[in-house]
C-alpha cells in the first residue's frame, strides 16, 4: 500500500483551497475599499462644506493633527499609556473572570449563592461607580484599571461559567466512570471543550476593556487618548477629538486581530 502522507492532493482539493484563498483576498479588498471610499467621501463632503469640517473634522486635518502631536513628542506617549492600561485591565479581567468561573463551577453551593449577585452586578451602571473608585483608590492608573475590571469582570465570569456548565454531561460521566477526579474532569474535559467560550470572552473583553479605560481617563487621567478626547472637547479642538477616536479604533482593531491570531494558533495547536 502507498503511504497516505505521500499522496498528491487531488485537483478538486487544490481548486477548493484556491477558492478559499480567493474569497479571503476579496474580503480583504472589499474591507479596504469600504474604508477608502468612506474616507474619500468624508474629505470631499468636508471640502465642499456639505458637512462642517469644524464639527466633523476631515481626514486631511486629522493627518495634520497626528503630525503636530508627533512633532510635540506627545503622540506615542498618549497611545502607550492608554494601551498599557487597556492590556493590564484586559489580562486581569480575563484571568480573574476565568478563575472565579472555575471556582463557581467547582462549588455548586457558591454558584447558587452568587447567582443573584452576579445578575445584579452585571445590570449595574458601572460608569456611575467611577467617582466612587476614585475616592476609594485615588486618581491614577489604578482607578482606571479597576474601572476596566468593573466593566469586564462580571461578563467574563458569566460567559465562562455558562460555557463550563453547558459541556456535554456524558463526557463528564465517562471520565468519572474510569475513576477520574474532579480536577481531571476540569483539566481533561471542561477547559479544552470550553476553549471556544474562553476565546469568545476574550473578544468581548477587547471592547469592554477599551470602554473601561476611556471612561476612566475621562474622569481622572492627565494623559492618554481619553484625556485628549476630553481636552479637545473642552477647548473645541474637534480635530484632536476625531484623531484620538480614529487612533482608538485602529488600536482596538489591532488588539482584536491579535485575539483572532491567538485563536487560530490554539486551534492549530489542539489539532
Amino acid at each position: 500500500m502507498s503511504d497516505p502522507q505521500n499522496l498528491t492532493p487531488s485537483q478538486e482539493h487544490l481548486a477548493f483551497l484556491r477558492s478559499i484563498r480567493r474569497e479571503k483576498l476579496w474580503v480583504r479588498i472589499t474591507q479596504l475599499l469600504i474604508v477608502s471610499v468612506a474616507f474619500a467621501l468624508w474629505e470631499i463632503l468636508a471640502d465642499a462644506r456639505i458637512v462642517d469640517p469644524f464639527i466633523t473634522s476631515q481626514p486631511s486635518r486629522i493627518i495634520k493633527t497626528i503630525g503636530q502631536l508627533y512633532q510635540e513628542g506627545a503622540l506615542f506617549g498618549h497611545i502607550a499609556i492608554t494601551c498599557w492600561e487597556t492590556i493590564v485591565g484586559f489580562v486581569l479581567g480575563t484571568l480573574l473572570g476565568t478563575l472565579i468561573a472555575i471556582i463557581l463551577w467547582w462549588s455548586k453551593f457558591l454558584s447558587k449563592v452568587s447567582e443573584p449577585y452576579l445578575v445584579i452586578l452585571n445590570s449595574l451602571p458601572k460608569i456611575a461607580l467611577g467617582p466612587v473608585f476614585i475616592v476609594w483608590i485615588g486618581a491614577g492608573p489604578a482607578a482606571i484599571i479597576v474601572m476596566t475590571l468593573a466593566i469586564s469582570l462580571i461578563v467574563t465570569i458569566m460567559e465562562v461559567l455558562n460555557g463550563l456548565l453547558s459541556i456535554d454531561q456524558e463526557k463528564i460521566k465517562l471520565v468519572q466512570t474510569f475513576g477520574g477526579s474532579k480536577y481531571q474532569v476540569l483539566t481533561k474535559v471542561l477547559l479544552p471543550a470550553s476553549l471556544p467560550t474562553i476565546i469568545n470572552a476574550l473578544k468581548i473583553n477587547v471592547g469592554l476593556s477599551w470602554v473601561g479605560v476611556i471612561v476612566g481617563e475621562f474622569l481622572v487621567s492627565k494623559s492618554g487618548l481619553g484625556y485628549l478626547i476630553v481636552y479637545g472637547g473642552q477647548v473645541f479642538k474637534l480635530d484632536l477629538v476625531m484623531t484620538s477616536v480614529l487612533i482608538l479604533g485602529v488600536a482596538a482593531a489591532l488588539m482584536y486581530q491579535g485575539i483572532v491570531i491567538l485563536e487560530k494558533w490554539l486551534v492549530k495547536h489542539r489539532g
